[in-house]
């Protein structure tokens, strides 16, 4: 994300430092990243100390420090649209699954997957985008992704002996050009548990909330951010949590949805939201350019 700095501190040098989080069970290298913010004229020497940093899994600091970013009202910022009256909710649980294995290459009869409301999502041979565009979808996807998971279960609580088995699909949802959409996104502890870094292609979104635990649509709501939420473009998902986003579906096109952390991302953790075209050709996808490559076979 962008942030704004007012430099409006005594004239000098100053620590910057940054820390990878992580509260997954294999801890990432704690590679910490430092430099030095310095005001023109400076005399030289910092006029701090070093910083102290959270642990690498503090959760709580990393939550603090995420609830407190705000969007700020100057004129580099695009004008502050966040949508209020909704059409279209989606509710997606994110989760470690497994999924029956029967090939001669299986060990065991189950393979470990990760999916998005129970569908572990399938790279297709052909590009969705290519599909949609010229109206040649069968085969390569459906639009059916579900709006909810198919259960309603203890996200967040003790999932021992939950039935853990999800679907492969390549399945989408599709949106209306013009729509106000709203996603929660629920972690759970099926499998790994622990945060998600969640990203959407084609759209900037307000991050509107975030809380502990399964959410609770009546009550969660209420603490919703709608003044001055951050737009963002990839959104922490907090372990045994979950946070809300908003955003006009004015991007027609085909959007990638997935978890950043590239190994979720590789398992399945995936899917894809299609904006159909508006009423004009502003609004409508354009046309691939002459030289654009193609898949192989198409």
């Amino acid at each position: 994300m962008d942030v704004l700095v007012s430099a409006n501190q005594n004239v000098g040098q100053y620590y910057m430092a940054t820390r990878p989080f992580s509260d997954a069970s294999a801890m990432p290298p704690d590679n910490i990243t430092t430099g030095i913010f310095q005001y023109t004229n400076s005399d030289g020497g910092l006029n701090a100390s070093l910083i102290t940093l959270p642990a690498r899994d503090d959760t709580n600091a990393t939550n603090s420090f995420i609830s407190r970013i705000r969007n700020t009202n100057v004129t580099q910022n695009p004008p502050l649209k966040v949508p209020t009256g909704i059409d279209r909710r989606v509710f997606i649980a994110i989760a470690t699954n497994s999924v029956p294995c029967n090939t001669s290459q299986c060990l065991l009869p189950n393979r470990f997957v990760a999916s998005l409301n129970n569908v572990s999502f399938v790279f297709p041979r052909i590009d969705i985008l290519q599909a949609y565009y010229n109206s040649s979808t069968g085969g390569v996807f459906t639009e059916d992704f579900p709006l909810n998971p198919p259960v309603f279960y203890d996200f967040t609580g003790n999932l021992t002996g939950f039935n853990t088995i999800a679907e492969l699909g390549t399945r989408a949802v599709v949106l209306n050009y013009g729509e106000a959409v709203e996603i929660v996104l629920q972690a759970t502890q099926l499998g790994g548990g622990g945060s998600h870094p969640i990203h959407l292609h084609g759209f900037s979104f307000y991050r509107v909330g975030s809380g502990s635990g399964n959410f609770n649509n009546e009550t969660d709501p209420r603490t919703y951010n709608l003044v001055d939420p951050p737009l963002i473009n990839t959104i922490h998902v907090p372990g045994k949590g979950w946070a809300a986003l908003r955003f006009f579906a004015n991007n027609p096109g085909v959007w990638f949805m997935h978890c950043h952390f590239e190994r979720h991302s590789s398992w399945g953790m995936d899917t894809v939201f299609i904006v159909r075209n508006g009423t004009t050709t502003e609004t409508s996808i354009r046309p691939p350019p002459s030289t654009m490559p193609r898949c192989p076979g198409t």
